[in-house]
């Protein structure tokens, strides 16, 4: 799947998404019941991943 966004829109998106990394990590953090917390870590590390390749690309001659 591709999806076309203008760079406002890719800002925005990383935005929302590590905002909603933080509350999972809590929720994480706070969760008791085992598969409950399971679930959990494993929709982080999916946006993990989906930030991972939300992330420019560094520029040639620029150090990051």
């Amino acid at each position: 799947m591709e999806l076309a966004i203008t760079p406002q829109e890719h800002a925005l998106l990383v935005i929302v998404l590590h905002e909603r990394q933080r509350e999972l990590l809590r929720e994480i953090a706070r969760a008791d019941i085992h598969d409950f917390r399971r679930t959990l870590q494993e929709r982080e590390l999916i946006l993990e991943s989906l930030l991972a390749k939300l992330a420019p690309e560094p520029r040639q001659g620029v150090a990051a």
